[in-house]
């Protein structure tokens, strides 16, 4: 999936999201994975993969895509303790946005 409509975003996707730590994907309005960085392909996330088929469905009740694309704004939750998860949309690209997750650590002591 490196030509296309998209060919553009998929690069901008891997400058800025490739090294990322936590996982990352690119993915259009209909949940298609566009493409994924190395954590997220760690856990299975590919381009042409739904992603949600990350986790249990019960993870995916309270997601936030469909908002993040009518409403063309960045979105987030923090379903859990140790990760806050982000929808937000790719200028110029009203139909893919980046879903990502940031981990937080323990405080250093």
């Amino acid at each position: 999936m490196t030509d296309g409509p998209y060919a553009e975003a998929i690069r901008a996707f891997h400058l800025m999201w490739g090294a990322y730590p936590g996982m990352a994907r690119l993915v259009d309005k209909r949940h298609t994975i566009i493409a994924a960085n190395a954590a997220a392909q760690a856990q299975g996330l590919i381009p042409g993969k739904s992603c949600a088929a990350a986790g249990s469905r019960e993870l995916h009740k309270k997601c936030r895509m469909a908002i993040t694309f009518k409403t063309g704004e960045g979105h987030a939750d923090r379903v859990f303790d140790d990760r806050i998860r982000c929808w937000h949309p790719v200028q110029g690209y009203p139909d893919l946005a980046v879903n990502f997750v940031v981990m937080i650590p323990q405080p250093e002591k």
